[in-house]
């Protein structure tokens, strides 16, 4: 195994230690150090592609790794910051609803996109991951990292501020993650759609094409 795929490998080794840190209320700190984790395993995604690229490393065995590490930390980002109670009963994306459906539309596109992608291996053909699909990612990091960095600030700062500095800043920080959630899933969407318009060659059936 080289070197590149080490990186990605750790990325997925990250992922229980991220859960672990997440849920473990009764650390200190403990969503700070799940936050910090997640933007160590966040750059992995853009270290080992270049080391890859720049050392001529690139194998299948990667390509794999990569795509199934990077859906997986994501995945379980989303789920983290929707699924796990923070205030009460209620998670660190507010409205609930919002998260839902979010997270349900970038399954959604994932789902689709892989099985374009099988669908192209079948055929022969390997299909390449394109700039939006790219961009699409990092803005699906920073949202997370962002909730992540929040419920911290929830259940270890704010505790100790008054009402009203909680109050005031709770709403603005809301309002611009809120905001920044609904980006990531825009692009998701926009990225999917282009990405399937783009390859859309794959879903033509050879035996009619061979016999115009």
């Amino acid at each position: 195994m080289n070197t590149p795929n080490k990186i990605t490998l750790s990325r997925l080794l990250l992922i229980p230690l991220i859960v672990f840190f997440y849920l473990a209320t009764f650390i200190p700190y403990a969503r700070l150090v799940a936050a910090i984790l997640f933007v160590i395993a966040a750059l992995t995604d853009f270290v080992d592609g270049r080391i890859a690229r720049k050392t001529n490393q690139v194998t299948d065995l990667g390509k794999f790794f990569d795509a199934i590490a990077d859906k997986v930390l994501t995945m379980t980002g989303f789920i983290l910051i929707i699924a796990v109670p923070i205030t009460g009963t209620a998670p660190v994306v507010w409205p609930s609803w919002l998260g839902v459906v979010c997270v349900v539309v970038m399954l959604a596109r994932e789902f689709i996109i892989s099985a374009l992608r099988q669908l192209a291996a079948s055929k022969g053909k390997v299909l390449a991951a394109d700039m939006s699909g790219k961009i699409k990612a990092t803005l699906q990091f920073v949202s997370i990292v962002l909730y992540m960095f929040y419920a911290f600030f929830l259940t270890d700062i704010a505790p100790n501020l008054s009402t009203s500095v909680v109050e005031t800043s709770t709403g603005i920080i809301g309002l611009i993650l809120m905001i920044v959630l609904a980006l990531a899933t825009v692009l998701t969407v926009y990225s999917g759609v282009h990405y399937l318009i783009q390859n859309r060659f794959v879903f033509k059936d050879e035996k009619k094409s061979e016999e115009k």
